[in-house]
């Protein structure tokens, strides 16, 4: 689908990144020697075509030049963060909205628990945001502050993405190598500001500052009612995070695992 976009990736057990440092697996090598890992074997495999001309060069058996060295290029396995930021106001409570979005976290809960994820979830309702379950790797604890999450109320969106903006931030201040993974669940129709912008203003400008990390990963799934009068605001709110963006009575079971998936 072309409203289907989203350009990164990382996360999980699977999950590698490139190091400097003399961490991780070596993988491969290249010319050069400026991290001072220098790759032997592949050293010698450079040196090896030239030994016959360089035979006798100072008595020594094999003879090494600056343009022989290799040094290692390094892999690391990185642990993901996936943080859940769930609309809890009245209008999910509508046509089993919050049934369906519960359905869809507990796929990506079962699916985070055996990539060694960590997991935390923000609920969003009547006049502020609240920290539902900080980062952990419990599943069964994930699922039953899921199962018992009040629905009611008025909708602080921007309360949701600012408490979402906090832990991202201090998440990547202890693992700078992470990849967080942001799901938005929500219609986007803020009626609550935490300042004096119109709410749903405020939760755009909200999105734009946190969509400016690029190793923030968003998708942004709409549970807005279709009818004959729709806003389309969590579509809107997906173009802003450069998200990818599902209706969510489109969404089957395990999309979004399979979405997630390509990002690690």
């Amino acid at each position: 689908s072309p409203r289907d976009r989203i350009y990164r990736r990382g996360s999980g057990r699977r999950s590698r990144t490139r190091v400097s440092l003399k961490q991780g697996r070596y993988i491969k090598s290249m010319p050069g020697s400026r991290s001072g890992d220098i790759a032997l074997d592949a050293t010698l495999r450079a040196a090896a075509p030239y030994q016959l001309k360089r035979k006798g060069e100072n008595g020594l058996a094999v003879v090494l030049k600056k343009e022989d060295i290799r040094e290692k290029i390094r892999e690391k396995r990185i642990g993901n963060f996936l943080l859940f930021v769930v609309d809890a106001s009245g209008s999910m409570g509508a046509r089993g909205r919050m049934a369906a979005s519960k359905g869809a976290i507990m796929s990506l809960l079962l699916d985070a628990y055996q990539k060694r994820d960590k997991v935390a979830m923000i609920s969003f309702r009547q006049n502020g945001a609240d920290l539902n379950l900080p980062p952990t790797s419990s599943v069964e604890m994930a699922g039953k502050l899921l199962a018992e999450m009040p629905v009611g109320g008025r909708t602080p969106l921007s309360a949701g993405l600012a408490a979402a903006h906090e832990q991202v931030r201090n998440h990547l201040l202890r693992d700078p190598a992470a990849r967080p993974i942001v799901v938005i669940i929500t219609d986007g129709k803020s009626n609550v500001a935490m300042g004096d912008q119109k709410p749903v203003e405020e939760s755009f400008d909200f999105a734009a500052k946190m969509a400016a990390d690029p190793r923030v990963i968003y998708i942004v799934v709409d549970t807005e009612e279709t009818g004959l009068v729709t806003f389309g605001l969590a579509e809107q709110l997906a173009r802003v995070f450069n998200a990818r963006y599902f209706k969510i009575e489109e969404l089957k079971a395990d999309q979004l695992v399979n979405i997630v998936k390509e990002r690690r």
